[in-house]
């Protein structure tokens, strides 16, 4: 059992859960709330771009150093999904943490993605298929809302009770630490998390595992109650 960074190579053969916060699979999990029945994970901008020449029918979301590529439907914005018509809608989704990490887990037990919003669910779905199978937690960024998120979750799996306002407590100051990097970035480059935020901090809001199946090019998402 071990929570690691993505400067660590994740073990074959386990249960592996990826962690990302702010806002990859925050993002994810609000699409596939607002009725996406699956997301197709690319492992960089480009990888998503050759994924929708071949699925043209699918909406193109994510970001690049945090925004939205020009030729991109929507952004890695959960703000954005919870207004955006999806569904019944397949996506595809490139980010720079988040599918990133789903790319590095080539032979796991099983493979979910994971943020404060459907964390409960994970955990609740792990112990119910795979109690006793050994886990790895991979958190993708190195700021605390990850870390917050992974020790939430292994606690849950450990069969403890973690209290929510700690892992609110967490995303709120990984959101600040974000917010402090890109002060430093010209306007042309800032982000503006602000709306983004109040979806990130909602622990528990979405009752599903997200699981995700390794294919060539891709990790496919898929949500399982």
């Amino acid at each position: 059992m071990a929570i690691i960074g993505m400067d660590a190579q994740v073990p074959p053969g386990r249960v592996v859960v990826v962690i990302d916060v702010i806002r990859a699979f925050t993002t994810a999990a609000v699409a596939f709330e607002r009725g996406a029945v699956e997301i197709a994970c690319a492992p960089s901008v480009q990888a998503g771009r050759d994924l929708r020449r071949r699925l043209p029918d699918r909406l193109l979301v994510g970001e690049s150093h945090g925004l939205r590529p020009a030729d991109y439907d929507l952004g890695n914005s959960p703000f954005e999904m919870s207004t955006a018509p999806l569904a019944g809608r397949r996506l595809i989704q490139a980010t720079s943490n988040g599918t990133v990490g789903l790319a590095r887990c080539p032979a796991p037990v099983v493979l979910l993605a994971a943020s404060a919003r459907n964390v409960g669910a994970t955990a609740r779905w792990i112990t119910a298929h795979h109690a006793g199978v050994p886990w790895t937690i991979l958190r993708t960024g190195r700021t605390t809302e990850d870390r917050a998120c992974a020790g939430h979750l292994a606690a849950l799996l450990g069969g403890s009770a973690p209290d929510r306002a700690d892992l609110v407590a967490g995303v709120r100051a990984g959101a600040a630490e974000h917010a402090g990097r890109y002060a430093r970035k010209p306007a042309s480059e800032k982000v503006d998390l602000s709306r983004d935020l109040s979806f990130c901090c909602d622990v528990d809001r979405s009752d599903f595992a997200m699981i995700g199946e390794v294919r060539d090019d891709h990790v496919a998402l898929t949500a399982v109650a």
